[in-house]
C-alpha cells in the first residue's frame, strides 16, 4: 500500500497556480496527475473554499466533467458554468469542487458506459476507475477532505450527466450524490437495464435537470428513469426532478441552475 502511495505521488505534476488571464476566481488551480487506465495526464482544476486557508476544516468533495466549461471563459468551447463565481457568492455550505478535463475526441469513449452503433464509445467503466482509484483517493490525500460516500458528489451534464449517473449506480459507496443535467439516457437503452440490475444505495441523491426544448426523447427518458427508481427503493425525498419551461441543451441552462442544485444537494 505505501509503494502504490509513492508511485502515485511520483505520477504527478503539480502547479497550482491563479489564472492572470481569465475569468476563473483565485479559488481556482490546476495540477496534472498520471492516468495509467486511459494511457494519458488528465489536467485538473479544484476549486477550494474561501475559508479553506483560513481553518483546519474538511470538506465535502464533488467530482464534475468537462472542467475546460465549469470555471473559465477563455477555456470553453461555448460559455462557462460558472462554477466558481457561484460559489463564491454562497457563504455556506462550502464544498471542494474537482474539475476533469475531458479527453477531447476521446470525451465519448470516457463519458459513455454502453457503445453506440454509430458514435461508437463505451469505455466509461476505464475513465471511472481512474477517478475512484487515482483521482480520488489523491484528493483525499492531499486535501482536507470528508471523503466518506456521504459527502462525494459526482456532477455532469449531457454525456457527463449520463456518466454522472452511471457512476453513482457502479460505486453506491463512493458516490453518495449526483448531479444529473440533460442525460444522454438515448446514446444506450442498456442504461435502463444497468439501473435495474444495480445494488442502488437508497440514501444517494440524485438530481435531474433538463430543458423542455433539448429533445423529444429527453423528458421520457427522465421520467422512464424516475420510475425505475422508484421500482429500485429510492425514496422520493432523495431526488429531485427539475423541467425547465423552453429550456435548451446548452450552459446557459446548467449555469443557471447550478446554484440551486448545489444547495440542494448538499442539504443535510
Amino acid at each position: 500500500m505505501k509503494l502504490r502511495s509513492v508511485l502515485l505521488l511520483l505520477s504527478l505534476v503539480i502547479s497550482c497556480n491563479v489564472f492572470s488571464q481569465s475569468t476563473a476566481s483565485k479559488q481556482v488551480c490546476t495540477f496534472t496527475i498520471q492516468a495509467p487506465q486511459l494511457d494519458t495526464v488528465k489536467k485538473i482544476w479544484i476549486y477550494l473554499p474561501k475559508t479553506y486557508k483560513s481553518s483546519d476544516k474538511k470538506y465535502p468533495v464533488i467530482y464534475m466533467h468537462d472542467a475546460q466549461n465549469l470555471f473559465d471563459i477563455e477555456s470553453s468551447y461555448v460559455g462557462e458554468w460558472k462554477v466558481d463565481e457561484s460559489l463564491d457568492s454562497i457563504r455556506e455550505p462550502e464544498a471542494i469542487i474537482v474539475g476533469i478535463e475531458h479527453g477531447g475526441d476521446k470525451r465519448i469513449n470516457e463519458l459513455t458506459p454502453f457503445s453506440h452503433e454509430k458514435y461508437g464509445g463505451g469505455k466509461a467503466d476505464v475513465y471511472l476507475d481512474f477517478l475512484v482509484e487515482n483521482l480520488k483517493p489523491y484528493v483525499d490525500s492531499t486535501y482536507r477532505t470528508l471523503p466518506d460516500y456521504e459527502n462525494t458528489g459526482i456532477f455532469g451534464s449531457s454525456l457527463g450527466g449520463l456518466f454522472s449517473f452511471y457512476a453513482a449506480l457502479k460505486y453506491p459507496e463512493t458516490f453518495g450524490m449526483a448531479g444529473v443535467y440533460s442525460p444522454s439516457f438515448w446514446f444506450s437503452d442498456k442504461i435502463y437495464d444497468a439501473t435495474r440490475n444495480a445494488e442502488l444505495n437508497s440514501n444517494t441523491k440524485f438530481y435531474f435537470l433538463a430543458g423542455t426544448a433539448e429533445s423529444e426523447e429527453m423528458v421520457p427518458d427522465i421520467e422512464k428513469m424516475i420510475t425505475l427508481l422508484g421500482e429500485k427503493g429510492l425514496k422520493s425525498s432523495n431526488y429531485m426532478v427539475k423541467f425547465v419551461e423552453d429550456g435548451e441543451h446548452n450552459e446557459a441552462l446548467w449555469r443557471e441552475n447550478f446554484t440551486e442544485t448545489y444547495l440542494w444537494l448538499m442539504k443535510k
